[in-house]
């Protein structure tokens, strides 16, 4: 089918699309730096720099992809809601589709959306869908059931005019997925900036990259290797953890735009997420919803749900649709990853034993054994 991508970013959905078999016509982006990427990875393609201005899409536009901005919606943000001077930038999504319905609707955001102002912003999605007469279906995924060793849980919707959205989103499922538990024997990673109130201990795997603090300044994870050290990892190793390819943004060369590739594949959607849905578009599955309830007008929102134009519906599925080999941060050449730096790990360190967070046994005295190290 054909694609048009608005808020392409540097072409997560775009690429993993064109994987399983898809075309893209159009891709809007208005971050300069994105652009630059984009313009390089996808030559052939028509770039438009903002989705806000477009008149419309594509009349050949099958499927319209979104993974609008998330600084407005998520935990580390701004939290302003879907009106936030990022976020609202959705709404160009719902006029262009009042100009030009396309047959289905592709859109990714963070998890927290389901949470903030009690669901708001997925309750303003799902409104405007079905005011403009689409099913949809919606469900958290976590991209390390996609051998990726990244714990990242982002919400996707898949809207239809005339399709079943469930058979795309909900049909594949993996329940009893099981993850490392933390152990000084494997790699660690975790949150560098934080200590005192979170962490993001991840075992084997990174938590979720995040594009950088509110003040934008990128904040890549830590690595606690089993050798004791603390490491970060680099950039082509973070483009492989969303599942690019390593050097997806070295178009990007100067000093300056080493911090803009953290922040542009931060923000990206996990290629092998967008793949998966690309060929369930292509060969639907077939979803069962009897085990399914109703979903109560002003509840918290579920992990997954599903609407055919009549009643919401809460779906009974995992946030972990297929079983594949599990990502390890332990395949990876960690003995090339640089050192994080004395002053990140001594102030996380500081931060840790003043705060009231649990760590595992070993965990920060292993960092302060690294520190002790680097001093002598």
């Amino acid at each position: 089918m054909m694609v048009s991508g608005l808020y392409a970013g540097i072409g997560g959905f775009e690429l993993g699309f064109e994987r399983s078999g898809h075309r893209t016509l159009l891709m809007s982006e208005k971050d300069p730096e994105a652009l630059q990427v984009i313009r390089h990875r996808f030559g052939s393609v028509k770039v438009d720099a903002d989705a806000v201005k477009l008149a419309a899409l594509p009349e050949e536009t099958e499927i319209v992809t979104a993974g609008f901005p998330c600084q407005n919606l998520s935990m580390a943000g701004l939290k302003q809601g879907i009106d936030g001077d990022k976020s609202r930038v959705v709404h160009a999504l719902f006029r262009l589709l009042e100009v030009r319905r396309t047959p289905w609707v592709v859109i990714e955001n963070v998890y927290f959306m389901l949470h903030l102002g009690r669901g708001a912003a997925m309750e303003h999605i799902a409104s405007n869908l079905e005011r403009l007469g689409y099913r949809w279906a919606s469900r958290v995924v976590d991209s390390r059931a996609f051998g990726l060793p990244q714990r990242r849980r982002r919400v996707f919707i898949v809207a239809s005019l005339d399709g079943d959205p469930r058979n795309v989103l909900l049909a594949d499922d993996a329940p009893k997925r099981n993850w490392p538990s933390l152990d000084l024997a494997r790699p660690i990673g975790f949150f560098w900036t934080e200590g005192r109130t979170g962490h993001g201990l991840t075992a084997d795997a990174v938590p979720p990259l995040k594009a950088g603090s509110g003040l934008g300044i990128p904040s890549p994870p830590a690595v606690l290797l089993p050798n004791g050290r603390v490491a970060t990892p680099t950039i082509e190793a973070i483009e492989r953890f969303q599942g690019f390819p390593a050097r997806w943004t070295s178009v990007l060369r100067n000093e300056r735009d080493g911090r803009n590739r953290w922040r542009l594949v931060g923000n990206a959607v996990s290629v092998p997420i967008a793949e998966w849905i690309g060929n369930r578009l292509g060969d639907p599955g077939e979803y069962v919803s009897q085990d399914d309830c109703e979903f109560i007008q002003g509840a918290s929102w579920p992990n997954a749900a599903w609407c055919m134009g009549r009643k919401r519906m809460v779906a009974n599925v995992s946030e972990h649709p297929v079983e594949r080999r599990r990502g390890r941060l332990s395949a990876f050449a960690t003995e090339t990853w640089p050192d994080l730096s004395e002053r990140a790990l001594s102030g996380f360190v500081h931060r840790a034993r003043k705060g009231r967070l649990k760590y595992p046994e070993g965990f920060l005295e292993a960092l302060e054994e690294d520190l002790k190290r680097r001093k002598s």
